[in-house]
């Protein structure tokens, strides 16, 4: 029996087709976004917009309006396969599950997977396969896998991928999913096959049609807006068959191509694409009902793998849908093996943030801006997916080769890039400022706007490694971000969920480093400042987050783009001047004002603060370093030398007093205001990023040291211990109500290590949010502080808690910023956790840079 599945990675994350989740996690807050379990790798672009297909084979996440969430099948969308052996025939679309709506009734559904995957053979005397075992989904981002397995007598494999890969700024933009069907016959007699991708008209559905949607509030205090798609609205859409030179299929238009204009947000294009090849006929469908019973579509297909090779150009009338379907039909005699690549584009070249304000998308430098090249980009796929294929692996295959990484770290360092993907991404047009185009990911989807900087300060290690140039882009649309000022004042949502009377604040101050670039609805890059939830002006933490990201895209790229260094100092200066106000007593350390003012942004902090002192201390140890480089460079402004003088006083005032303020004997205190013993998590953060940078440390390593085995004995090792006891009775609790959905509690199995607990791994307040939350990138973040200080079993440990959490228990390629004992979690599609490459560079990529300057 030949096994396709040897050119899958071994390491790759595995799900049977179809199979129930035994127990998945649920969502925390009733008002957060909470889609299932039923997630896949995504396909397409960075920026282009992307399609997400899930382990049950259906097509069902669509991020194809910049910034915008859609969950939802459509079940027109869908590879089938007709098998023919000998009188026997059979034909399956390749989705687990049947459509709720009634829709398609005459199509026979692939069966599910319905019990713990058995052994295949390896010879034919070996175990008789498990019919209870339909096949099995494989990721590993950007590829995919489904391998089908005791349902047809041919052995198939559907390799799914987009052109993704390190240091790629064109390609990793493209607008296009590859297929790749390998078949082979294992049986001694002939098999026929016929593979059909059909696909719905979705011109023009993916835009907002609330031009001006008011912004609102959630229960949790933070803002949100209205997203109405013309989901279903297809008047005048139309379909072409095309044949332009060795590829043939289908383009799918809209009646906005007939009206001379340019294309606005939601106009474009669509393609599906093949080869022509030898021995294989071609057939389709260019009109079809995929709202109807679907045999139109599936009478000829079941029949004998044909489809009626109808050409009809009528556009689709008002509340009608139509499709468009290929088919490829082959024999394989015994032993032969083929495959059959399938393409398939869109070409969405506008993002519309408000009403009149748009931009062109990043592939658009490549394919132009017509709105017309979906299939320029299909047929482009089909001439070279082999190429991108060997792309991917001369990427990954370093990685995967290593003995020292256990495999569900590599698992997960590339599955978690599926954010960069499908985290409402946006990349526009290159321009001469931009060189390579503004790029920004959504802090979340539940969460909906840009880059949130304090998230970023570990999320953005991913882009700092694979695509310095966007990490760069990024850190320059916050330096131009910080002079500016935005005086509309609006409510401050925290005070909303604490039951007091309303406070209002201005959205931007200047000289503030603004929490975010903005959100889709508005203006990114612009309008920043979105969030409300807290007054983003008095965080603590932001100013030093963004010198200290400025500071590192220089070091950890390769320390040549000094330009880079000299376009955000003024940047640097303002916000450094900024934050030093809050610095009451004169002691050098800004103090915390009470209401949470920090990336704990439900957790609140007194006085001088372990997490922002420190940050605030690495801040200027990198503007010092930041100096020193443009001195060297000539291309310091004047009055440098005069800052850098004034920041080395400031500096060495904030040694004297965070060690003398802070420290316990054991850890260092959470403040200086409340009284609280609680053990922070990510207390030195700070220490950590000096040293990442080669900088002088914060702190004597003793102390750090120290702070570290209090961190790990409560935070993990106790925290874990408490979490497995208190999860039991509450699981208890909701059997009866959520049967079936909460995850076991299973003591002595760790979900990661907490934010702050007590040193016994108690809770201060069982009642506390932030607190008793393991933050998965935060936890990412710890782990790399730890192989930072010679500890990579502690690192190892810690991470792969939280990445057993995330892809045993149905959080897989919707990672969430935070996890609970009790099977539940808040904010999927988070930007946090893409920290696990700061792990990955830990152990790899920095470790000469990790001796502090004297």
């Amino acid at each position: 029996m030949t096994d396709f599945s040897q050119a899958i990675p071994s390491c790759a994350w595995q799900h049977p087709i179809g199979q129930d989740w035994e127990h998945h996690y649920i969502v925390r807050y009733a008002s957060n976004l909470d889609d299932g379990p039923w997630h896949g790798a995504p396909l397409g672009g960075f920026g282009a917009g992307c399609i997400g297909r899930s382990p049950r084979g259906d097509f069902n996440l669509w991020h194809l309006d910049g910034g915008e969430h859609i969950f939802q099948t459509f079940p027109g969308c869908q590879f089938s396969v007709f098998e023919q052996c000998g009188d026997l025939t059979q034909a399956y679309a390749l989705c687990t599950e049947a459509p709720s709506d009634g829709s398609l009734s005459t199509w026979q559904w692939y069966p599910k997977s319905s019990g713990p995957r058995s052994a295949q053979p390896d010879t034919a005397t070996g175990p008789a396969p498990d019919p209870a075992h339909t096949g099995t989904y494989h990721a590993l981002y950007p590829r995919s896998w489904f391998v089908y397995q005791n349902v047809f007598n041919a052995e198939l494999t559907c390799e799914q991928l987009s052109p993704i890969w390190a240091n790629n700024y064109q390609e990793s933009s493209y607008p296009v999913a590859i297929f790749v069907w390998t078949a082979h016959n294992p049986t001694d007699q002939p098999l026929t096959l016929s593979i059909m991708l059909s696909w719905q008209n979705m011109v023009g559905w993916f835009t907002n049609t609330e031009k001006t949607p008011e912004v609102l509030q959630r229960d949790d205090g933070s803002p949100y807006y209205d997203y109405v798609p013309p989901l279903g609205q297809s008047a005048g859409n139309y379909n072409l068959l095309v044949q332009t030179g060795d590829a043939v299929g289908c383009v799918m238009n809209g009646a906005w191509s007939h009206h001379g204009r340019s294309p606005q947000e939601g106009d474009g294009s669509w393609a599906i694409a093949t080869p022509v090849q030898a021995d294989t006929e071609l057939f389709f469908h260019i009109r079809w009902n995929p709202a109807g019973d679907g045999s139109d579509l599936w009478q000829t297909f079941a029949t004998g793998g044909a489809l009626t090779n109808q050409i009809v150009d009528q556009p689709a009338a008002v509340d009608e849908q139509i499709g468009c379907a290929i088919a490829l039909r082959f024999t394989l005699q015994p032993g032969e093996t083929r495959q059959i690549p399938v393409s398939l584009a869109w070409d969405l070249p506008v993002t519309e943030y408000a009403a009149g304000i748009s931009e062109y998308r990043r592939y658009t430098d490549f394919f132009g801006r017509e709105g017309c090249h979906a299939w320029a980009i299909a047929r482009t796929a089909l001439k070279e997916f082999r190429q991108w294929q060997q792309q991917i692996i001369d990427w990954q295959q370093p990685i995967l080769d290593r003995a020292d990484f256990p495999d569900w770290f590599k698992m997960a360092l590339f599955n978690e890039l599926y954010d960069l993907t499908s985290g409402g991404t946006l990349w526009t047009a290159a321009t001469e400022l931009d060189p390579v185009g503004q790029f920004a990911v959504l802090e979340c989807v539940d969460y909906r706007w840009y880059e949130s900087l304090d998230v970023r300060l570990y999320g953005g290690f991913a882009t700092l490694l694979l695509w310095p140039e966007l990490e760069k882009a990024v850190i320059r649309a916050f330096a131009r971000a910080i002079p500016t000022a935005d005086q509309r004042t609006r409510i401050i949502g925290y005070y909303y969920t604490v039951g007091e009377a309303n406070h209002y604040a201005p959205r931007k101050l200047k000289g503030a480093t603004p929490h975010d670039l903005g959100a889709p609805n508005e203006q990114p890059f612009i309008q920043t400042n979105y969030t409300s939830y807290q007054d983003c002006n008095q965080w603590k933490d932001l100013p030093s987050d963004f010198v200290i990201q400025v500071y590192r895209a220089y070091k950890l790229t390769g320390e040549q783009d000094v330009q880079f260094l000299a376009d955000c100092w003024p940047a640097v200066t303002e916000t450094l001047k900024y934050l030093k106000r809050f610095d009451t007593d004169g002691d050098g350390l800004p103090e915390n004002g009470g209401a949470p003012d920090q990336t704990f942004d439900d957790w609140q902090l007194k006085g001088v603060s372990a997490y922002c002192g420190g940050l605030w201390m690495a801040a200027l140890e990198s503007a010092i370093a930041i100096a020193k480089i443009l001195t060297q460079a000539h291309l310091a402004p004047g009055n440098t030398p005069i800052l850098v003088t004034q920041y080395q006083r400031w500096l060495e005032q904030s040694r004297n007093h965070f060690h003398q303020k802070l420290w316990n004997g054991q850890y260092y205190r959470l403040d200086t205001g409340s009284g609280s013993d609680v053990v922070m998590a990510d207390q030195l953060c700070g220490q950590f990023c000096a040293r990442l940078l080669g900088l002088p440390d914060l702190v004597a390593e003793e102390y750090v040291r120290s702070a570290l085995e209090a961190i790990y004995d409560a935070c993990f090792v106790k925290f874990n211990a408490y979490a497995a006891q208190a999860a039991i009775p509450q699981t208890q609790k909701f059997a009866g109500a959520q049967a079936g959905t909460f995850r076991s509690a299973q003591p002595g199995q760790a979900i990661g290590a907490a934010n702050g607990v007590l040193p016994s791994g108690v809770p201060e307040d069982p009642d506390g949010t932030h607190q008793l939350e393991v933050w998965t990138g935060i936890n990412f973040g710890l782990a790399t502080f730890f192989a930072q200080m010679g500890q990579p079993e502690r690192a190892f440990a810690i991470t792969e808690a939280v990445v057993q959490q995330i892809y045993a228990y149905g959080l897989q390629f919707r990672t969430p910023e935070a996890i609970t004992a009790f099977g539940t979690f808040r904010a999927c599609h988070y930007l946090r956790p893409l920290a696990i490459w700061g792990l990955y560079g830990m152990l790899v990529e920095w470790k000469s840079s990790q001796s502090p300057a004297s």
